[in-house]
């Protein structure tokens, strides 16, 4: 478990052990790089020596829809490339879709900002992938549950096991 003097988001947390016993069970190819904490996506590209958009960027949101409670989506994109809020409203027929609050992010993924894995592990959110990621790498790499630790997963091995639903959601 984390030390105590630790900042968030640094050492094993339950989410980094969780996605490392699925991969496990599940038989995917990946490696995990340690590196020092960081949480933007270009910085952690070149610290673990991948590309920018070969990166799995984790969006948590919150989706309003009309009378009923709020939706919750984990989306998924290339980290060289924009979320398009509204895209993913019509997708999932919300009036509004917007980002979480650090709070909300950390009672539904378990992490803090910037170590989102682009796996769910909660009931309530819904995974939602943009198809243009996966087109591109064979690849992707992702911040695992940690600031101070990617995974880097054979493309082909994410779609198969976290199986998430499909759209275009990337600004054009």
């Amino acid at each position: 478990m984390t030390e105590p003097s630790n900042p968030p988001g640094v050492g094993p947390t339950a989410t980094f052990l969780k996605l490392v016993e699925l991969l496990d069970a599940q038989g995917a190819r990946y490696r995990v790089i340690e590196h020092p904490a960081a949480g933007k996506s270009e910085e952690v590209a070149s610290i673990r020596g991948t590309e920018f958009g070969q990166g799995a960027k984790a969006m948590a949101c919150k989706l309003q829809v009309s009378s009923a409670p709020a939706k919750y989506v984990l989306a998924v994109l290339a980290a060289d490339r924009q979320l398009d809020l509204a895209a993913l409203a019509t997708r999932c027929q919300a009036r509004r879709a917007s980002l979480m609050s650090p709070k909300e992010i950390g009672a539904m993924t378990g992490c803090v900002l910037g170590a989102i894995p682009p796996f769910s592990f909660h009931p309530d959110l819904q995974l939602i992938a943009d198809p243009e990621l996966f087109a591109r790498y064979r690849e992707i790499a992702f911040n695992a549950g940690r600031l101070d630790a990617s995974i880097v997963l054979s493309t082909d091995d994410f779609l198969r096991i976290a199986q998430p639903q499909l759209a275009d959601i990337r600004q054009r």
